[in-house]
């Protein structure tokens, strides 16, 4: 099983560690380390503070995405989804909490707000050529490849 070295940060001993809720979850839950709670306005985007840094292995990465119950029963998504946090990041984990709904939406301390998810990164060697190779598709992008009933 992969280590991941966690520093919770002081004032946070009261919340909950992140944890995966079921046995075969892909992502942990994070909560909200707020000192007081945070209104997203309609359109509006804040950085919630999680309270914790951590050390993942080198090769690996953590997503952090939203929670699907406060997509879609609130309209509140991660802005920058998945977000990646890489290998050698030691600062405290923040998640780009977006407001996508017509109402306001408060997040309180303590609240479950996004998931993570840990990854292997494939870091790949770039060759730059003159030409590609041709592929079937070739070009052709954004529903170029039609409609598949």
């Amino acid at each position: 099983m992969l280590e991941i070295l966690i520093k919770k940060l002081p004032g946070t001993d009261d919340l909950p560690s992140m944890q995966y809720m079921s046995s075969q979850a892909a992502g942990m839950d994070i909560y909200a380390a707020l000192t007081e709670p945070v209104t997203l306005q309609p359109g509006e985007t804040k950085l919630i503070p999680t309270g914790f840094q951590m050390a993942l292995p080198a090769g690996y990465e953590a997503q952090v995405r939203p929670r699907s119950g406060l997509a879609l029963k609130k309209n509140i998504g991660v802005l920058n989804s998945p977000g990646t946090i890489d290998a050698d990041y030691r600062g405290e984990v923040g998640v780009i909490l977006t407001n996508f709904g017509h109402e306001p939406f408060t997040v309180q301390r303590a609240e479950r707000i996004a998931q993570m998810v840990i990854a292997p990164v494939i870091t790949a060697k770039l060759s730059f050529v003159q030409e590609l190779p041709d592929s079937a598709r070739g070009s052709g992008g954004f529903g170029s490849t039609g409609l598949q009933h």
